[in-house]
């Protein structure tokens, strides 16, 4: 009866960290969030889930700004739903439909530094709670100060992170060794 709970706690546990994952895409792969960057054709062949985050990585002479379709159609600057800088910031997608974002500079949109992402209602993916989006940098109006170093290169593509971001890997590599040795011990006995 041990041995078959044992498996069953494997299993369940199992199940948990690979439903629970969600991808972060580095906005422009290499290049970044940049004017040099075809951000059109970076975003065509992906698909992007609720609970996915992206991550821009720029310049100080750029930031990102999340706007309505009418005001990216226009690269309208001047009336934006939350604004970013600082070089780094993290946008979680937190629910389905159409998100547009461009950069705070208007010529720099002009010249295509704008990204269309349609979110697509995976559930799967969709941790209860998660924040709508965190930053490293100053958001518009908040005045925080930039608590996280911009990474020293742009090398991480897109990949599987636990949805629980505050729950270190570790702990899971801990509670599956634990497990594993458990299962060990009541075999021998």
């Amino acid at each position: 009866m041990e041995k078959m709970l044992n498996l069953v706690y494997a299993f369940v546990l199992l199940g948990f960290v690979t439903t629970c994952t969600a991808t972060t895409y580095l906005v422009g792969d290499t290049s970044g969030w940049d004017i040099s960057t075809n951000l059109a054709t970076w975003a065509q062949d992906k698909t992007f889930n609720v609970g996915d985050v992206l991550l821009f990585q720029y310049s100080s002479s750029h930031s990102v700004s999340e706007v309505k379709k009418e005001a990216f159609d226009k690269c309208e600057t001047t009336n934006v739903l939350k604004t970013y800088s600082g070089g780094n910031s993290t946008i979680t997608l937190t629910k389905p439909g159409e998100r547009y974002f461009v950069c705070g500079n208007k010529l720099h949109c002009l010249g295509g530094m704008k990204l269309q992402v349609n979110v697509e209602n995976n559930q799967d993916y969709a941790p209860a709670g998660q924040p709508e989006s965190s930053s490293g940098s100053d958001e518009q109006g908040q005045g925080a100060s930039n608590i996280n170093p911009k990474p020293s290169s742009r090398t991480n593509f897109p990949t599987s992170n636990s949805a629980f971001k505050s729950v270190k890997s570790e702990v899971f590599v801990f509670a599956s060794l634990g497990l594993m040795a458990s299962m060990l011990l009541s075999l021998k006995i």
